[in-house]
């Protein structure tokens, strides 16, 4: 399917894989410790692993080379990921979870406060919401996709 959010699916979309690029941004990065966090079994986390090496979300990085043992280290593609797991997090801790029960908080670095990411426009600034865009045909639009509202 000609959709970036499908395509993007089948290289981050599976439980495991959001969750093992999430303890990369805790500071993770060897399997045993991935493998004990998560309560994965040896072969998925494996499978998971390599994929995202092969998409370029991950590298590796040996530490023991005789034993074949590697730290995994997020790319700069990997690293590009921190605003959907930001949203994602915060979307979990509004509506699943709970804020009164939200497990970690956000805190400015440079102000001290505890924050929220907020998507904003570009070229403005202004705060986005859903109801404040409109989809147009990008630069790669086909004539076939169904991507786009009848009009």
């Amino acid at each position: 399917m000609h959709c970036s959010i499908a395509q993007s699916l089948e290289v981050v979309g599976e439980w495991w894989t959001l969750l093992i690029v999430r303890d990369c941004f805790f500071g993770i990065t060897r399997f045993e410790d991935f493998l004990r966090r998560l309560g994965i079994a040896r072969n998925v986390l494996a499978t998971r692993l390599d994929t995202l090496v092969e998409h370029g979300i991950l590298r590796r990085e040996a530490y023991d080379e005789a034993r074949g043992r590697y730290d995994y280290r997020l790319t700069d593609k990997g690293r590009a990921l921190w605003p959907v797991l930001t949203m994602l997090r915060q979307w979990g801790d509004e509506w699943l979870i709970g804020p009164d029960d939200a497990p970690i908080e956000l805190h400015h670095r440079a102000c001290g406060n505890t924050t929220e990411a907020v998507l904003t426009c570009n070229c403005c600034g202004e705060r986005l919401e859903g109801r404040d865009v409109r989809l147009a045909p990008g630069p790669g639009h086909r004539a076939d996709d169904a991507l786009l509202p009848a009009t």
